[in-house]
């Protein structure tokens, strides 16, 4: 029998969960289970369960059938439960190091009580963390245990079961159970503190309680929030039942009043049209419930006025006036706005009054046409002809745009009407600052990598990396997103905790890859010529990321030295990060510049290997099936500025090199594009590139604009065809292109890592 069974429910909470389970099976105190119930949640919650319960015999697993609700899925997990203590922990929360251990002793020092009561922090996005305002209810008064009679300040502390510890044989004696619905913790949580033959309390904080942007139910609105008046009626309804607990009918009816108002004036709770409903419905039960000589404390009295009388119009006209004052003050303390500016600012509110066209889709991409907005305009065009497509462009990426689209200047009136209008809105960069989206509207995002880098909110603690980055800013816009397309579940976990939002993912696969799957080996012709690159010869693209701590970007390699070392048939094309970093080598007719090439995807198709390091380039390669190098001298200086998701040397997609000469090496005996580099890259690929079998834009397209849920069934990677590359490698490289011979234990030739 344990000492503790940890019961975490979970539902659609999958970029928490991991760390949620592993608060609780790293504590220092092991004497554990954990119970773990996935209610019937339709996102990976159970598969990440499941993986936990693999590793870890102390893990129990519940599948339910149905989604029963939280309350329900504790009871789940209390059926099954053997430890001596219940502990709860809702799945987007975590335990503190050490807690348990605290627990266990507290409860030695206090002799067994029915209940523990521990503290807890509030988390937030910007990793801080801030302790519970009562926490002082909490320090030791007198002996333990107690009972509530002798320290009812408890009751000021948050009603939630998960900062308590329960004996599970007074739970089964009490009969005690969560109800259905929301509020669950309310009928639960007054009847164990009243019950409780013992009661102790433990100034520590245990339990960070994670503050979610979003998701979370109590800021979802509904009209389930009308839940909280069956609440209260089962906790009078408890008291009735026992006459020794009379005496706490007063504070319960304080406590319900209180907690009516708080929904009542959340604005993200209750709908529109069900303020006056609910208020009506608080008068009833405040008349049902209140207890004769009640004290009502004078900073409360205005709030039990509101609720004994209903007064939802003298409510709304107190808010509007509020509204209005702080509206006037803003507007007099602002500037006047540049003229041009508030023209197109008019212009785009009198669009914003006009319908949508239900008809037209609005790109923009970071670098003119091309990446996942570019492949989603052409399923576009293919699946849905009825629709028509326009691009955000510069001027100068004009003439890359498909025939029959509209072409848009940024930030000219024609831009913010069909900002305005547009129903679909197609994206691989931040929104216009400014832009209100309007209801009907859909915006789908893509991401521009796959992330191995650290990004979002992870760059909090990046400064170099960073580089003064708006983080609030950067929520605002994660707010507006209705859609985001993922690749892969690493990329769909990383996405999903770091921008935070209400969107739903679409792990369909890259759609900027899908080229690598429908184009033609005479179109991969055509790419060299147009690039120039001999015929024959081996495209060796080298695209490294930046560096973030550095104030100018240096050239790793020297290109030239490379090619010739590698002989006549090696070409090199050179892609620096940005533009405005300068190329990385002086261009000749083997090292070409490609960095101003506005499609990377092209790029990829006209080599034969990609050389990188740490660039998000690499996964979308793998998916091509061609030779990946990975190369780099800094790999502790980046990590360190920039953080790493994983580190790609002990997973990488093919050889590696830490030097100039290993790279030379790697090439000149043919290893990068060897069995055992094939072995890599197939594993990378399983990995990362699981849904790019060509049809990711088409699943997303029929997804999001056709509304269609049976999707094209994703191609197994045994069964992929990507485009091959137009030069077959030499297999046994010429004696001239090797390298000079070194000295012993200079030269380390490797493709593992």
């Amino acid at each position: 029998m344990p000492r503790f069974s940890v019961i975490v429910p979970a539902y659609q909470v999958q970029a928490y969960l991991h760390e949620c389970l592993e608060s609780v099976l790293t504590q220092s105190y092991p004497d554990l289970e954990l119970i773990a119930v996935d209610d019937c949640s339709p996102d990976a919650c159970g598969a990440v369960i499941d993986e936990f319960a693999a590793r870890d015999p102390r893990v129990r697993v519940v599948h339910l059938p149905e989604n029963v609700g939280l309350g329900r899925a504790r009871n789940a997990g209390m059926e099954r439960a053997t430890g001596d203590y219940l502990v709860f922990l809702d799945g987007d929360d975590t335990l503190t190091p050490d807690a348990l251990l605290a627990l266990a002793d507290r409860l030695k020092e206090t002799g067994e009580p029915d209940v523990l009561v521990y503290d807890y922090a509030r988390t937030y996005w910007s990793g801080e963390a801030v302790r519970n305002r009562v926490a002082a209810e909490l320090t030791e008064r007198g002996p333990a245990p107690f009972r509530l009679a002798d320290r009812p300040g408890l009751l000021n502390l948050l009603m939630v079961a998960w900062n308590k510890a329960y004996r599970r044989d007074f739970v089964q004696r009490a009969g005690l159970a969560f109800p259905p619905g929301y509020y669950e913790d309310t009928p639960w949580t007054y009847p164990v503190l009243m019950t409780a033959e013992s009661i102790s309390t433990l100034d520590r904080v245990c339990v960070h309680y994670r503050q979610r942007r979003s998701g979370c139910i109590l800021r979802t609105t509904s009209e389930r929030h009308f839940d909280v008046f069956d609440q209260y009626d089962r906790v009078f309804a408890f008291v009735d039942e026992r006459p020794g607990l009379e005496r706490w009918r007063p504070v319960l009816f304080r406590r319900m009043v209180d907690h009516l108002v708080t929904v009542y004036t959340r604005r993200d709770r209750l709908p529109r049209g069900a303020r006056a409903a609910f208020l009506r419905r608080a008068r009833a039960h405040y008349r049902r419930h209140r207890t004769p000589g009640a004290p009502v404390p004078a900073r409360a009295r205005i709030h039990h006025t509101l609720v004994r009388f209903g007064l939802h119009r003298t409510y709304r006209a107190l808010r509007l006036t509020a509204a209005l004052c702080r509206g006037t003050a803003r507007l007099t303390g602002r500037l006047p706005r540049a003229l041009r500016r508030a023209a197109l600012r008019g212009h785009y509110l009198l669009q914003r009054l006009l319908p949508l066209r239900t008809d037209q889709v609005l790109f923009t991409a970071h670098a003119g046409r091309g990446g996942d907005p570019g492949a989603l305009e052409s399923a576009v065009r293919d699946l849905a002809p009825h629709l028509r497509t326009a691009w955000v462009a510069r001027p100068e990426h004009h003439h890359t745009l498909a025939p029959g689209t509209r072409r848009l200047a940024p930030g000219t009136a024609a831009h913010w009407t069909a900002l305005a209008r547009s129903a679909y809105l197609v994206t691989d960069t931040d929104t216009e600052p400014g832009l209100v989206k309007r209801k009907g509207q859909v915006l789908v995002r893509t991401r521009r990598g796959t992330p191995l880098g650290h990004v979002g909110l992870d760059l909090q603690e990046r400064p170099a990396a960073a580089r003064g980055t708006d983080f609030a800013r950067l929520l605002e816009e994660v707010d507006r997103w209705d859609y985001v397309v993922s690749a892969d579940r690493h990329s769909t976990l990383t996405w999903e905790r770091v921008f935070p939002g209400r969107y739903t993912t679409l792990e369909y696969g890259r759609p900027r890859t899908d080229r690598f799957h429908t184009a033609t080996g005479a179109d991969v012709a055509r790419l060299r010529a147009s690039l120039g690159i001999p015929e024959g010869s081996v495209a060796i693209l080298y695209a490294p990321a930046r560096r973030d701590y550095r104030r100018t970007q240096r050239r790793p390699l020297d290109l030239e030295r490379v090619v010739r070392r590698l002989g006549p048939r090696f070409v090199v094309l050179a892609r620096a990060h940005h533009p405005l970093d300068g190329p990385l080598e002086a261009a000749s007719d083997r090292v070409l510049d490609v960095t101003g090439h506005p499609d990377a995807t092209s790029l990829c198709l006209a080599s034969d290997a990609l050389v990188t390091d740490f660039s998000p380039l690499m996964f979308d390669y793998a998916g091509l099936d061609r030779p990946v190098v990975l190369h780099a001298d800094d790999w502790e200086a980046y990590e360190a500025a920039r953080g790493l998701y994983f580190d790609p040397r002990s997973f990488p997609p093919g050889a590696v090199a830490g030097s100039e000469d290993e790279l030379i090496g790697i090439f000149a005996s043919g290893h990068w594009c060897g069995a055992r580099s094939a072995r890599l890259r197939a594993v990378f690929r399983d990995r990362f590139c699981p849904h790019d079998d060509g049809r990711a834009a088409e699943r997303v397209v029929r997804r999001v604009v056709l509304g269609q849920t049976d999707l094209p069934p994703v191609v197994p990677v045994d069964e992929r065809r990507p485009v091959p590359s137009a030069a077959v490698p030499l297999d046994q490289p010429p004696l001239a292109s090797l390298p000079p011979r070194q000295p012993a234990g200079l030269l380390t030739v490797t493709d593992g890592g």
